[in-house]
């Protein structure tokens, strides 16, 4: 288990998954608010069986970085801590340099979920030259109107919910979401405070100077931002940063996490499909 250690003196821990066959592309994949890396080991498989090396980390204040940071003190799982969400991009980035430094000649995709695909939208607006192509999953557009601030499990709510309803129509998603020591519901504004919220509002960069191959996959049921906000995200990756090649993948009946999703299997095939043609097999 690597890690290492942030400006802050934190201790970012990360997983690499080596490709099973001579790695195509290494994957970098951003996991949301209040999870950690050890829910997405069934797109890690499917990744790495397909010729795709994959490092996921447990970002600031979360997972196994989090209780290190805070002492084995579950209850302060999702905060960032000092320097917060600047520190935690921060801490995004290093890695980023690491799997540079490690696979050296290899192309990196960003894969971004939820405030994972936040985080990614932020890198690839600062570091646009790092990254060979983006992958987000449950994004939004990060401005008001778009991006919903309010109760995400509302239309979900009833006298037994637990809460997680809105993750996925699968409900032992949620329910494990719920039994899962390393995750917390609490919602990424309590987490985050007042200002490192807003700093997460903004737009994709105007000018990228870069084309790279984007894919937006979202659940036409995400309540976060849905089809509307992913589809304005889409016309102002091409618009503002000049964004050629966007795929927009919207999945019928699904909710926010699509990777977890009934119809998993298809994502992820999609998902490959879309990577295997940007990506050529290394001989």
């Amino acid at each position: 288990m690597p890690e290492f250690i942030d400006a802050h003196g934190i201790a970012i821990v990360y997983d690499v998954h080596p490709a099973k066959t001579a790695p195509r592309a290494v994957v970098q994949i951003l996991h949301g608010v209040g999870e950690h890396a050890g829910r997405y080991g069934a797109l890690i498989d499917a990744l790495t069986a397909d010729g795709y090396t994959v490092y996921a980390d447990d970002h600031r204040g979360h997972g196994r970085t989090g209780m290190k940071q805070h002492d084995g003190d579950a209850s302060k799982l999702g905060r960032l801590g000092p320097g917060g969400l600047s520190a935690a991009e921060d801490a995004l980035w290093r890695l980023t340099r690491i799997i540079r430094d490690e696979n050296p000649g290899l192309p990196l995709v960003l894969l971004g979920h939820s405030w994972g695909s936040f985080m990614a939208q932020k890198l690839v607006n600062h570091h646009p030259d790092a990254y060979d192509a983006l992958v987000l999953s449950g994004s939004s557009v990060r401005w008001p109107g778009y991006l919903n601030a309010g109760d995400l499990n509302a239309r979900w709510n009833a006298p037994d919910a637990h809460g997680a309803e809105w993750l996925s129509s699968d409900q032992s998603v949620g329910k494990a979401f719920v039994d899962d020591p390393l995750t917390t519901l609490t919602p990424l504004q309590k987490l985050f405070g007042l200002l490192d919220t807003v700093r997460m509002l903004g737009w994709p960069r105007t000018n990228l100077g870069r084309d790279i191959p984007a894919l937006l996959m979202v659940g036409r049921d995400d309540p976060l931002g849905g089809p509307r906000s992913v589809h304005r995200l889409a016309k102002a990756y091409r618009e503002r940063s000049g964004l050629s090649d966007i795929t927009t993948l919207v999945y019928p009946d699904a909710r926010h996490e699509i990777f977890n999703e009934v119809m998993q299997q298809e994502v992820r095939a999609d998902l490959l499909a879309w990577l295997d043609r940007h990506f050529a097999i290394r001989v």
